[in-house]
């Protein structure tokens, strides 16, 4: 039997889902093996150091993950830069095909004026040092009361509801020492959600809202003046089933008392 020799460059999810379809396809006429290389020590990628430590049910998953890499037919090396350590040329000589699958490491650039003054983070960086990623420093700089989060999907949220969230409620779950001890120094009092447009183009959904908009301690404030629906928004809301979820769950929200004097705010 031919043997065919595969190396993928990315160990998250789509790397290992890659290697799990590769050995279960049908390349009867192969005996395969697969080759993951990651630029971190463990694998896993995004799940692994890019979701909230209160949200196990998604880090769950990890288990799926392993199921697969537990195979005798696929080898994890870790800690190897691509081009670096490894390059196009060396995978060539060894192997019979590569993928890439290493996904987004930073943050795009956001043009507005003023994205490089201090105190200006991309969520990225900030998502990294709460997952404990071996490349950011251990302290962060939680000093300022009130905290602006640009963008409105799910990532905004996690990093909203990580700021204003009680650090003691998350002690059951998986958040390291030092980022326990941050979030407990900090004296944030309101966090502010800023996104482009209204209810109907926001991207996190039902549930990531509903989770970050009832944290015990945390009055969550929405405004009057952003549920003005122009022609395109209310097209979207009578078409899209989704579209239309979301901004019933913004209007439950609407109503609901606004301030009850809790020591934390989260603005929508």
């Amino acid at each position: 039997m031919t043997k065919l020799r595969l190396a993928i460059v990315g160990a998250g999810p789509a790397g290992i889902y890659a290697a799990d379809l590769l050995i279960k396809s049908e390349l009867r006429d192969f005996e395969v093996s697969i080759d993951l290389f990651d630029l971190l020590p463990a694998p896993y990628g995004l799940v692994r150091y890019g979701v909230a430590p209160d949200h196990p049910r998604i880090k769950g998953i990890i288990r799926a993950l392993y199921e697969v890499l537990d195979r005798g037919d696929i080898r994890f090396f870790g800690n190897v830069k691509y081009g670096t350590d490894i390059t196009l040329e060396d995978l060539k000589k060894h192997y019979n095909a590569v993928i890439f699958s290493t996904g987004a490491i930073k943050d795009a650039d956001l043009n507005i004026p003023g994205i490089d003054l201090d105190g200006s983070y991309g969520a990225a960086d900030f998502v990294n040092w709460y997952d404990a990623h071996p490349d950011v420093p251990r302290t962060w700089p939680l000093n300022a009361r009130e905290i602006a989060v640009i963008g409105n999907g799910n990532v905004a949220l996690d990093v909203a509801r990580v700021l204003v969230k009680h650090p003691q409620d998350m002690l059951s779950t998986d958040i390291p020492a030092n980022v326990y001890e941050g979030l407990k120094s900090s004296p944030v009092t309101d966090v502010h959600v800023f996104g482009r447009r209204g209810p109907a183009q926001v991207k996190f959904t039902p549930l990531e809202l509903r989770e970050a908009t009832h944290i015990e301690g945390v009055d969550c404030i929405v405004y009057d003046e952003d549920f003005k629906y122009d022609e395109g928004s209310q097209e979207a809301i009578d078409s899209n089933n989704q579209t239309r979820v979301m901004v019933n769950t913004l209007e439950a929200l609407r109503a609901e008392p606004q301030n009850s004097g809790a020591p934390r705010r989260l603005h929508l």
